[in-house]
């Protein structure tokens, strides 16, 4: 009795979709990989409609570009005839620019001491004023070193008078509250608040001044 080879399930495998691995590395599917029997096409250089997948790829094939399924899970499929490499620059593009505008908040510390000046105070005012504006958080906090410490009640006058400095800007999320040698405070941006505009007068007293200016007929000359 001979010895028969085992089946090699590997070279099986390879045999059924040569780009499987190409497929599963792209972001859409293009060209030969769309295997559905008709597309929706969109866009500006064709006219849009069903096409068999046929005739969108050679319409594709004439304009020298590429056919990008956009849609995979229409019925049909909504496919574009473009250059599927500048399609791809221009969407990271996109994306970099949203990410770039996307605001991240973050939280800036300011540190005071009991003996904060006037003059350091109003500074860092200004350096909270503008990171609230930024809409970023604030965490201020006294520093007690050594002996200092008997002095919270200090502390806690230094983060209120700054609480109302930033009134306008930005509001505490609560009361001071000692951890450890520091006495903590945070502020949270304020959302812009429209103006109220000032109510208008009553339309009668607009229409006074004119009943009040007529003349009789008999006055006329």
């Amino acid at each position: 009795m001979q010895n028969r080879p085992k089946p090699s399930f590997n070279n099986n495998n390879r045999g059924r979709n040569p780009n499987f691995r190409r497929e599963q590395q792209q972001e859409h599917r293009t060209n030969r990989m769309i295997r559905v029997p008709e597309v929706r096409l969109v866009g500006e250089n064709v006219e849009v409609g069903v096409y068999r997948t046929e005739d969108a790829l050679r319409m594709a094939e004439e304009q020298q570009l590429d056919l990008v399924e956009i849609s995979p899970n229409a019925v049909p499929p909504v496919c574009r005839i473009i250059d599927y490499n500048k399609f791809l620059y221009e969407k990271k593009k996109k994306e970099k620019e949203m990410k770039a505008n996307a605001h991240k908040s973050e939280v800036k510390e300011i540190r005071f001491t009991p003996n904060t000046d006037d003059h350091d105070f109003d500074f860092k005012a200004k350096h909270a004023e503008k990171f609230l504006k930024d809409g970023n958080k604030v965490k201020t906090y006294v520093q007690f070193k050594g002996r200092a410490i008997m002095f919270k009640e200090r502390g806690e006058l230094i983060l209120l008078k700054f609480a109302e400095r930033l009134a306008e800007v930005g509001g505490l999320e609560g009361m001071p509250t000692m951890e450890g040698k520091r006495m903590i405070a945070i502020f949270a941006p304020k959302t812009a608040k429209k103006k109220e505009k000032a109510p208008k007068e009553p339309k009668e007293n607009k229409e006074q001044p004119k009943v009040a200016e007529s003349k009789p007929e008999g006055d006329a000359q």
